[in-house]
């Protein structure tokens, strides 16, 4: 399934106009973070050279088209960031079409730098969300889709229009290779409520547990799990969760229970729990006082990074903001690449990683010296918060 607009491009357009881009004149080294100011097609097209197949995780976070200029202000006193009179951050006004193609063009660069084991996720809003889901089951395969994630970002909203309140958006989450994504399986504890509630018995020493049948749907023909136990065979249509050597041993260290009817039950312990997976609905809502316009919140991308990446893997954020991507990715060892044009985002992110990361920074936007040495200083905005 594809979705057609005016002005589509083919793939090969795309990756035509990525080859024929002005190559820029500066050296990458790869065993560094890189951060990049100037247009992300741009800076994409110049990272394929040294980093194609090798990215393991992006995040985005891009305009979400919502036909209004974005603002930061020394003088703002609440989280709203669309002042009348503040310095423009970036601006997110383009025809529908405009920006599909805009997004759509930088999907086809990304999935190129993706390595084998990579990941993409974009975080977007649903007005734009369910047109961009098409766009990369196209680019990425529908059967590389992984999750479309419900993230609740803000308190119930009292909207005085006809319609219901909106407090989430939307985070599309696609592999390169459904088959070999790094995927760690971060697992989260279980709430107190959720202790009560699943591990309703306490042993002798006051240990709460909770009891599962010693056998399993599906039949053994022949192995060891349709075997003989303690006088009966597994019953009709089920086998042992374990050979009959191994409940031997569970049973010796107390951990089957056994009815007065003589039925055996396997104990599991709170204690062991090992906690419970992520689901699809996330609650991780946005800093009250962003110092950055749509800033995210670190909780949430940190999870991301943990769950789709490993130490010393490259994460790479070209809508960058804030910096709160390369932020994450560098406090859990890993290497950054950060993209972003506005003046205002760059500074901010120098301000949060000058002097604690090691990186190269590089202007494309800056034909005679790309890679001078950049200091806050060079732009007049002030941020007082940091």
């Amino acid at each position: 399934m594809t979705i057609s607009y005016k002005n589509k491009k083919t793939k090969e357009e795309i990756l035509t106009k990525a080859r024929n881009v002005d190559k820029l004149l500066f050296s990458i080294d790869i065993r560094k973070s890189l951060l990049i100011k100037g247009d992300n097609f741009l800076a994409l097209a110049n990272l394929l050279d040294n980093y194609a197949n090798s990215i393991d995780l992006i995040y985005i976070d891009p305009p979400y088209n919502t036909k209004q200029n974005f603002t930061v202000s020394d003088e703002r006193s609440n989280s709203i960031s669309r002042l009348n009179n503040g310095f423009v951050a970036y601006s997110d006004n383009m025809s529908n079409e405009e920006y599909l193609e805009f997004i759509r063009e930088r999907l086809i660069l990304l999935r190129e730098l993706l390595s084998d084991r990579g990941s993409i996720y974009l975080h977007i809003d649903v007005k734009m969300g369910h047109y961009l889901k098409v766009i990369m089951d196209e680019i990425f395969g529908s059967e590389n889709f992984k999750n479309d994630i419900a993230r609740i970002k803000t308190n119930p909203k009292n909207f005085s229009r006809k319609a219901f309140g909106n407090e989430r958006d939307m985070v599309l989450f696609y592999s390169k290779n459904n088959k070999k994504n790094i995927f760690n399986d971060i697992k989260i504890p279980l709430e107190n409520s959720e202790i009560d509630q699943n591990f309703s018995k306490v042993d002798e020493k006051g240990d709460k547990y909770n009891t599962i049948p010693v056998h399993a749907p599906g039949e053994t023909k022949y192995g060891d799990t349709g075997k003989w136990w303690r006088g009966m065979f597994p019953p009709k249509g089920r086998h042992w969760r374990t050979n009959p050597d191994e409940l031997d041993k569970l049973d010796n260290q107390g951990l089957i229970e056994w009815s007065s009817t003589g039925n055996p039950r396997i104990k599991k312990y709170a204690k062991d729990h090992t906690g419970k997976k992520i689901q699809d609905v996330w609650l991780f809502k946005d800093p009250l006082n962003p110092i950055y316009p749509t800033e995210k919140n670190m909780d949430m991308l940190e999870l991301i990074i943990k769950q789709s990446s490993d130490e010393n893997s490259i994460v790479l954020d070209c809508f960058a903001g804030s910096g709160s991507t390369l932020f994450a990715a560098l406090k859990l060892n890993r290497r950054f690449i950060g993209i972003d044009k506005s003046d205002i985002a760059i500074k901010t992110m120098l301000y949060r990683l000058k002097n604690i990361a090691y990186f190269d920074f590089v202007d494309i936007t800056d034909e005679k010296d790309p890679k001078r040495e950049l200091e806050p200083k060079d732009f007049s905005f002030e941020l007082t918060s940091l």
